[in-house]
């Protein structure tokens, strides 16, 4: 360890990180310590490393970048892409952008709350999809788009969706 390696711990009850996950979370902060503006990529790094920013990581990552607690949770819950608590096995982002909406992704959303069980923003109880809102994948011209595991798909509809969470759900 160097004199800048953080001994993490939680926000508010102290818990470190255990000690596999701390030297994760360590060897993320020393790859970006020098680089101006590194938060941004260290988050996205944090969450890619855990699949998600793990609460007990804020401090450290506040620490190793002389900044407080509360503005690295600001940038947290600013950006819709990362995560506070682990995502399903699988990730599906509908689109909600005014040219979806236009051709029925809120109804495309609503069939697959039914199926999957659960809200936009929330997990299936048997942890298989996370299913998430986004706002323009670029793919207006293909509406109703979503994002199923970091694959684009265009013109969706409900029959489409079933077969996507159906493969998935074997692949799992």
């Amino acid at each position: 360890m160097n004199k800048d390696t953080v001994v993490p711990r939680g926000p508010r009850h102290g818990q470190p990180l255990p000690p596999d996950e701390a030297a994760r979370l360590n060897a993320i902060l020393d790859r970006w310590r020098t680089t101006p503006g590194a938060l941004l990529p260290i988050l996205h790094d944090v969450q890619a490393e855990f699949g998600h920013i793990p609460a007990n990581a804020v401090g450290p990552i506040a620490h190793a970048l002389h900044q407080s607690r509360a503005e690295i949770h600001g940038v947290i819950s600013f950006y819709h892409d990362f995560r506070r608590t682990p995502a399903g096995r699988h990730v599906l982002k509908i689109c909600q952008a005014e040219s979806c909406q236009a051709v029925g992704s809120r109804a495309l959303t609503a069939h697959v709350e039914r199926q999957l069980g659960c809200r936009l923003g929330a997990t299936s109880a048997d942890g298989a999809v996370t299913i998430e809102p986004v706002y323009c994948l670029g793919n207006c011209a293909c509406s109703p788009a979503v994002l199923f595991d970091g694959e684009l798909h265009g013109r969706v509809d409900a029959e489409q969706i079933d077969r996507l969470l159906q493969q998935a759900r074997a692949r799992s």
